[in-house]
């Protein structure tokens, strides 16, 4: 019997690396996707969709969340704030959107638990747990005892995190030896055309293409 795993992928490098590896690792594919008023949501549902068709996807969610943008609070999904391009600093930036992850977790077990998944992956970081609470490894198996208490007994469900040690420069190296087609990801907060090479999400990835060594597929306004 073939085992499935629900893969969050929201079109940037990271969650494209994790379903490769969620592949690599034997799982049929549920490909699920949030589109949730972030300022590059077009860019981010385009990549995911390319990234998705290079995949053996076995059924592909993409699921609107239009709350976020009704919450606000967040750079990303309200243009009243403008998006850092300072450098990154300490604390918790204002491209953080509250609980974000938290609810995407959430949904995605409702969804594993209807195809009787084993595993949820999702590409956490913790290099940017510092300003994400979200993306911090304790947070994440917290979530997972959680989950599984309120779901079905039958249902036990493990959430990957093959990410969330690594630095940006080895994410690239892994993303390459796995033949992620980068080129097709997306990262900038900002920009839906070329990349700002400003934000932070961008000088995160252009920081880490630079120490592998390697060179940026994706075009850029400024690097």
């Amino acid at each position: 019997m073939s085992k499935k795993a629900v893969c969050i992928i929201s079109g940037g490098m990271d969650s494209a690396l994790g379903a490769a590896i969620a592949q690599a690792d034997g799982y049929e594919i549920i490909a699920l996707h949030f589109n949730y008023g972030q300022r590059t949501e077009r860019k981010e549902l385009e990549a995911f969709r390319k990234i998705v068709a290079q995949l053996p996807v076995i059924e592909s969610y993409e699921i609107d969340l239009d709350f976020f943008k009704q919450i606000g609070a967040s750079a990303l999904t309200d243009s009243r704030i403008a998006v850092p391009t300072g450098g990154i600093e300490p604390g918790i930036p204002t491209t953080y959107v509250p609980f974000r992850n938290g609810i995407f977790i959430s949904i995605a077990t409702a969804i594993a638990e209807k195809h009787g998944a084993e595993a949820l992956y999702i590409g956490v970081v913790e290099e940017d747990s510092s300003g994400y609470p979200d993306c911090r490894e304790c947070y994440i198996q917290t979530m997972e005892q959680a989950i599984n208490l309120g779901t079905k007994d039958e249902t036990k469900l493990t959430i990957k995190m093959p990410l969330v040690h690594l630095k940006k420069e080895q994410i690239v190296q892994k993303a390459l030896a796995l033949q992620v087609p980068l080129a097709d990801t997306w990262s900038c907060y900002q920009s839906e055309t070329e990349a700002c090479g400003i934000c932070d999400s961008c000088r995160l990835r252009l920081k880490g293409f630079e120490l592998a060594g390697v060179t940026d597929p994706i075009s850029y306004q400024t690097k």
